[in-house]
């Protein structure tokens, strides 16, 4: 493909994904998939220019709006990235932009005076907003920055970079050395994760799903925060364990192989087509201790007939997912204050009805991969002080004595970032059932 090509090949897929407000990735993979033609370095070059877009978009327009008074299109904002992030001169983008087959259509005058004005700038400006460095919408900056106060830009801009790519090998069929032994033989080089103790984080970019350590359910691709969030679950053989918001299984096949498929987790889900794809998902892994149990609602007449009937019951709750967004940095861009508020009724609904399956003596795990207090730290207190029956356990001596190394956060509950431990972001709580009797519910079990 020309360079041209690729241009108007990234700008179409930046229109997918504007107009289906649908994760990037798998707009891009229906975008790839359905012109085969593409080949393997055209893709490459095409998704960086894409992902350039999304992680600086806001930097992107504020250019945009400065150097023509224009607003950010897919258009606009490839040119943008062209001219600033890949540094074209602007013989190159004329000749890029010349209406010719596969290739964008003649830049207008308007244009033209917006590319002559963006060649050889940088991202950064000292007049951009906060905001606007920070490459985040403006309505959810100042709960960010109170989230990390000093370390504010160091956090955003992390949160800007691409993610690494990490694996979890499955203790039910191999260990960390026998894993990374078989993953060099295909020439995939890994590294152990700083804190994860079944982690491998992998050198490069690779075809994963096609190796012979995927296939045989040695693997899962799992983010090291992840893999520590089901660690501190502390699931052990012969529990009987809850994942009580499943989703497609991560957590699930993490919680199987602690447990060493002795015991009982019930895997629930209100999406029916969450639980099914995590089907496969279990056999692979060798998983043969798991219920999936599909519910109408978190309040589901399930819950009350369980009862105060699990150790443990892990609420990976849904979220703003503000602490992927080196993955999915689109979603920042899709992301409403009605969305947040939404999210955290639904937080605290959940909670509240998975507490019923605790029984005393037994655990509530709350996490998130959300990086807002609203969604962290302030769920937990609000759900505390409507239930007097549970109590919050410090993070520190749990992780000890299941890590067995120093927990790497001050504090009670564990807040890990990209920045400071090279994770996505993640929340987790740990709750204790002392006593059945735990007063009003919080929420009204009729609404």
């Amino acid at each position: 493909m020309t360079p041209g090509a690729r241009a108007q090949a990234a700008i179409e897929l930046l229109d997918a994904i504007e107009d289906s407000r649908g994760p990037a990735d798998q707009c891009a993979q229906f975008y790839f998939r359905s012109r085969r033609f593409i080949g393997s370095k055209d893709r490459a070059a095409i998704a960086t220019l894409v992902y350039a877009v999304l992680r600086h978009r806001a930097q992107l327009d504020w250019w945009i709006e400065r150097g023509d008074g224009g607003v950010g299109t897919s258009r606009a904002r490839v040119l943008a990235a062209l001219a600033i992030i890949q540094g074209w001169e602007l013989s190159a983008l004329t000749s890029a932009f010349d209406g010719d087959r596969f290739r964008p259509g003649d830049l207008s005058m308007r244009e033209r005076t917006l590319a002559t004005a963006l060649v050889g700038r940088s991202l950064d400006h000292p007049d951009q907003p906060d905001s606007v460095r920070a490459n985040v919408p403006s309505w959810l900056y100042p709960s960010l920055r109170a989230r990390f106060g000093a370390t504010a830009s160091e956090e955003l801009g992390v949160l800007g970079r691409e993610a690494s790519l990490d694996l979890r090998v499955n203790l039910l069929k191999s260990d960390r050395d026998a894993a990374r032994r078989l993953l060099a033989q295909e020439g995939i080089e890994t590294a152990p994760t700083p804190h994860a103790p079944t982690g491998l984080r992998v050198q490069g970019r690779h075809p994963l799903t096609a190796t012979r350590a995927f296939q045989d359910g040695l693997i899962e691709i799992q983010d090291e925060g992840s893999q520590l969030a089901a660690a501190l679950v502390d699931a052990k053989p012969g529990m009987r364990v809850c994942d009580f918001c499943a989703g497609a299984g991560g957590k699930t096949l993490a919680l199987a192989a602690t447990m060493r498929n002795a015991g009982k987790i019930v895997a629930c889900d209100t999406v029916a087509r969450r639980l099914d794809g995590a089907t496969r998902r279990l056999r692979r892994a060798g998983v043969s201790n798991v219920e999936r149990k599909l519910l109408a609602t978190e309040r589901d007449i399930w819950v009350k007939r369980h009862k105060a009937s699990f150790d443990r019951v892990l609420v990976d709750a849904p979220c703003t997912g503000t602490g992927t967004w080196r993955r999915n940095p689109d979603a920042r861009w899709f992301l409403t204050t009605t969305d947040r508020d939404e999210l955290t009724v639904k937080q605290a609904r959940i909670l509240d009805s998975a507490a019923r399956l605790v029984k005393p003596g037994g655990r509530l795990v709350y996490a998130t991969c959300s990086l807002l207090r609203e969604e962290d730290e302030d769920q937990v207190r609000a759900f505390l002080k409507s239930h007097p029956g549970f109590a919050l356990l410090p993070v520190g001596p749990i992780w000890r004595e299941i890590l067995g190394t120093p927990c790497p956060v001050e504090g009670n509950e564990l807040v890990l970032t990209p920045h400071r431990h090279g994770t996505d972001g993640f929340f987790v709580a740990i709750l204790e059932r002392r006593s059945v009797d735990e007063g009003a519910p919080a929420i009204d079990p009729e609404m």
